[in-house]
């Protein structure tokens, strides 16, 4: 009896071996990236369902035609020739990554000092500071980009003020309704993004090195260009391409505050897909506008990666 119970258990340990569960947890206990890519599988799942399929359609839906009310789905060019035969679309993309560079530019002068700041002469509540950062996101972004019309505006605070300290006599109207407008406004809604890589990038320098360039005889400025600067350049890259890439593409600021000389590329877009009701047209559009970003992000990592390897 004892032997059929062994020869049982025998058989039934050799069966679970042979099994598909007991392959397949040989399979994650052997290999490490199997058992990270399941543990990424719900944030995968999510991706693919929430950006690819959109993604996926929306290129579909390039290569269609409106008619009226409905979509022709035959397969065409028609609205990529449209946009190279209508220079104004190329000069509103151009205009508009103009634009995000003069923003990018902006938020980083605004976000490196005060990143600076807090990474370097704050030594005590750090945290506080990091969330005082981020106050402006507690209000709406429409609400923020409302205030700064408030502040730019013909009776605004800016206008009102110079006018009770006697310096104008009349409102000055090129403060709103202008790229510039739209450049000041941006720039302030994103410094928050701007600042905290860079804060991240100038925290994790080591100090030793500050005191090895004050050792050897570096004033504080050489001190800067020579050790911070360069050491803190990764973060300040990423905050870069945090602002462009999302600016270029913005279509509410340019529109509360740009007027017609503000307008910027994805402006011309959400008309497409709003009153002109041409999905395919504005489709074709955020294609075109995601080939010219992913170009032109590309060409910048591989020239600063090739530029900091020649250093």
């Amino acid at each position: 009896m004892s032997d059929q119970t062994h020869a049982a258990g025998t058989y039934s340990g050799a069966e679970e071996q042979t099994s598909f569960g007991f392959k397949l947890r040989s399979l994650f206990l052997k290999h490490e990236w199997l058992r990270g890519y399941l543990l990424l599988s719900p944030t995968l799942l999510v991706m693919i369902c929430l950006m690819c399929v959109p993604l996926f359609m929306l290129v579909a839906y390039s290569f269609w035609t409106q008619n009226y009310l409905d979509i022709d789905k035959t397969f065409t060019l028609a609205n990529y020739e449209a946009y190279f035969q209508k220079p104004i679309y190329a000069a509103l993309m151009f205009k508009s990554i103009r634009m995000s560079l003069y923003c990018t530019f902006a938020t980083l002068l605004l976000a490196y000092p005060m990143a600076y700041f807090i990474a370097f002469k704050v030594t005590k509540n750090k945290l506080i500071w990091l969330i005082l950062i981020t106050v402006p996101f507690w209000t709406s972004y429409l609400l923020r980009v409302f205030a700064w019309k408030v502040i730019l505006g013909f009776n605004g605070v800016i206008n009102s003020g110079l006018i009770s300290l006697g310096i104008i006599s009349d409102p000055l109207e090129f403060l709103l309704y202008n790229p510039t407008a739209v450049v000041l406004t941006l720039a302030h809604a994103w410094a928050a993004f701007a600042i905290l890589p860079i804060y991240v990038s100038l925290e994790k320098i080591d100090r030793s090195l500050l005191e090895a360039a004050t050792d050897l005889g570096d004033t504080p400025k050489e001190r800067f260009w020579r050790v911070t600067w360069p050491l803190s350049l990764p973060g300040v890259i990423a905050a870069g391409l945090l602002v462009f890439i999302p600016t270029v593409g913005d279509y509410v600021t340019p529109k509360l505050v740009g007027g017609t000389t503000g307008i910027m590329i994805g402006n011309i877009v959400q008309s497409q897909f709003g009153k002109a009701n041409n999905w395919p047209m504005g489709a074709a559009l955020s294609v075109i506008s995601m080939l010219m970003i992913t170009i032109l992000v590309v060409t910048f990592i591989v020239a600063t990666t090739r530029a900091r390897a020649k250093n």
